[in-house]
């Protein structure tokens, strides 16, 4: 450990979380793994086919998906760097933007929406366990029943199950960032063999039949296809939109850049679409088989009689959602909330925030049905979007892809990043601007036809207003020093 390094480590903005790196591991398969992850669970797979029920052609569908997850790859290959670079995660790189005080904001808004994350996560893993024990013993159908035995909007039963999976999640998380990485290398590949085994099972019920009119396709002109197909796109992209804010605290721990980039190619263009695949097939053979369309890859298994089918499927279903609950959510969420009070809060701690957190937002309430899905992504990602356009604005155009590494740990009124206060008020005022312009697209009725677009227009907007504003300030460009 370098001198300098015991120095950002033992300051008042630091611990040994936060503190860069001092050994890395993660090769380009651990990326690969991580995407799976991040990519194959219940929200994923439910968020994926609510696309196919809008009434939209296939084509105008998977055109979307792949347009997004085109974009989510080069966003993360970009947020990789600075933390790649220095060693350290979002909270601390983000400081470059807002100062090293002011970073607490940013790091707030993506800790609050990945504790909202974590909460919907965990909800949809328990789900499986629920749907399990009611097919295993119908007897206790009357504990899942919220208005019997429940409380706010949840069964006695569902509570059960939840508590449940959100003690697993903290038993993988107590264990640190090493046993995360062996964990998710496993989690993300074994749904593949699950869905694979399930689609082999209802193409024998359907005598090898496959049709994807049983979807309910509408018959549309060319711009109306198009403008699903950008909907779609900006839904994917709000979507991942805090999967890319936070990968930067795992691009940290990689050997070097084209590890990175080499992971994201094969886990995102090519895992991504080949999980949409798998995920239409079964919609269209759940559809065939089973007679109806069924969101939830857990009702899809329950719909089997065979106990082994229902075991191994809700197994595999809930290992998948702790992988991405943690990688995605549980990790970004316990950095942000340890860089409030570094010397108090470490990261065990704030992941044990995060997860407190993820009970009282009530996720259930959430994530329902299709049209609340799109609803809490919008919301979700009109918060989001405007951070990750700053960041990469700040980086790549106001310190021209430099940080002073050293300076994003100091307090001195002279250092780089101090600003007046330790806050810059530029950046968080292009940050309040981007959000109050996202939420009257949401809210406002006339303003309706683009609110499937909020992640793209706080995207856009936050960068915009973060670089029209930080030519303003007199030490926007000043901090570009070398990085250790």
């Amino acid at each position: 450990m370098t001198q300098a390094h015991v120095n950002m480590l033992s300051g008042p903005l630091s611990n040994e979380d936060l503190a860069p790196v001092s050994e890395r591991h993660w090769a380009w398969k651990d990326y690969l793994f991580l995407w799976m992850s991040n990519v194959h669970s219940v929200a994923g797979y439910m968020t994926i086919g609510s696309f196919f029920t809008m009434g939209l052609p296939v084509s105008a569908v998977l055109s979307g998906l792949l347009t997004a997850v085109i974009i989510v790859h080069v966003l993360c290959n970009l947020v990789a760097v600075p933390s790649l670079r220095a060693g350290v995660p979002f909270p601390v790189v983000i400081r470059g933007a807002f100062g090293v005080y002011g970073a607490v904001v940013p790091a707030l808004v993506r800790g609050v929406i990945a504790v909202g994350w974590y909460g919907i996560q965990t909800w949809l893993a328990s789900n499986a366990i629920v749907l399990f024990i009611l097919h295993m013993d119908p007897g206790v159908m009357g504990y899942a029943d919220s208005h019997l035995h429940g409380a706010l909007g949840l069964s006695l039963l569902g509570w059960g199950a939840f508590l449940f999976v959100w003690l697993l999640q903290i038993a993988v998380f107590w264990r640190g960032m090493e046993s995360i990485r062996h964990f998710i290398d496993w989690a993300g590949p074994a749904i593949y063999i699950v869905i694979l085994g399930l689609d082999i099972a209802l193409l024998w019920r359907t005598h090898g039949a496959f049709h994807l009119s049983v979807l309910a396709q509408s018959v549309v002109s060319w711009p109306v296809a198009l403008a699903g197909a950008f909907s779609v796109a900006s839904l994917t992209l709000a979507y991942f939109s805090p999967i890319i804010l936070n990968f930067g605290d795992f691009a940290r721990y990689g050997t070097s850049m084209s590890d990175v980039r080499r992971g994201n190619f094969w886990g995102l263009p090519v895992n991504f679409m080949a999980f949409v695949m798998l995920v239409l097939t079964t919609l269209v053979l759940a559809r065939s088989a089973l007679g109806r369309l069924i969101l939830d890859p857990a009702g899809t298994i329950m719909m089997f009689d065979s106990p082994t089918i229902m075991l191994v499927g809700t197994i595999t279903l809930v290992s998948a959602t702790i992988g991405i609950n943690i990688s995605a959510n549980f990790v970004s969420a316990a950095f942000d909330f340890s860089n409030i009070a570094p010397a108090s809060i470490s990261w065990r701690k704030g992941g044990l925030i995060a997860s407190i957190g993820a009970i009282l937002l009530t996720p259930w309430n959430l994530y329902a049905h299709p049209e609340l899905i799109h609803l809490t992504l919008d919301i979700l990602g009109l918060f989001i979007a405007p951070v990750t356009g700053i960041l990469l604005v700040d980086y790549y155009h106001v310190k021209k892809a430099s940080l002073d590494l050293p300076g994003l740990y100091s307090t001195a009124p002279d250092g780089p990043y101090w600003y007046r206060g330790g806050v810059n008020r530029r950046a968080v005022l292009a940050l309040a601007l981007s959000v109050v312009l996202g939420l009257m697209v949401v809210f406002v009725p006339a303003l309706n036809g683009a609110q499937n677009y909020a992640w793209v227009i706080g995207l856009v907007t936050g960068g915009v207003f973060h670089f029209g504003l930080s030519g303003l300030s007199p030490r926007g460009g000043r901090a570009a020093s070398q990085e250790s």
